[in-house]
């Protein structure tokens, strides 16, 4: 009997298409030299969850259906009086997506929810931190088709996080670009 195991379709392009698209452009010796993806995090702070703990379990069971994966809320780290806020309230919500989670995750982001955003002429290449991370911000949840727009409560945003093994921005820029992430054009119109 032979057991097949699940493979994603973004792992399978990553391992026959990106890694040596990546190893030709950057001269790479082997294939473990190629930087590749680590884990997805997505975090989102909940206005007014403070006065309503409703709002986070709202929140939590948004996240959960986007993710396919359980979120937790996220805890405040200190008093502020101003807010009303006391230490470990929740405050937000976030779950980190890896391995096959990560790679469904993606690909159904890329294929179906980034061209759900209204005006979308492609993503901003100008938010990687130096160290081979990129991060985004979603204004508007309900560019995922999970979430049923009758069913919400309110329209929220929140930032998603794609860490990987780059080491410099060029890297993990064509690293992302290979996998699909419609990245603006580079070129100066005008």
């Amino acid at each position: 009997m032979s057991t097949t195991t699940y493979k994603p379709r973004l792992q399978t392009k990553y391992r026959e298409q990106v890694v040596p698209a990546l190893m030709k452009k950057f001269g790479y010796k082997t294939v473990m030299e190629c930087p590749r993806l680590v884990k997805i995090c997505l975090n989102q702070g909940v206005k007014g969850s403070v006065s309503d703990k409703k709002m986070i379990d709202d929140a939590v069971n948004e996240m959960t259906t986007i993710s396919g994966q359980k979120a937790v809320p996220t805890m405040s780290k200190k008093d502020i009086s101003n807010f009303k806020l006391r230490k470990n309230m929740p405050i937000g919500t976030r779950v980190t997506l890896r391995h096959v989670n990560m790679f469904e995750f993606m690909d159904r982001f890329i294929s179906v929810s980034l061209p759900r955003v209204r005006d979308f002429k492609g993503i901003s290449e100008k938010s990687f931190d130096g160290r081979g991370n990129y991060t985004m911000g979603i204004t508007e949840q309900i560019i995922f088709p999970e979430i049923n727009i009758d069913k919400l409560p309110r329209i929220s945003g929140m930032d998603i996080t794609f860490v990987t093994t780059a080491k410099t921005n060029e890297e993990a820029f064509e690293l992302l670009k290979e996998m699909g992430m419609p990245f603006k054009s580079m070129e100066k119109t005008g």
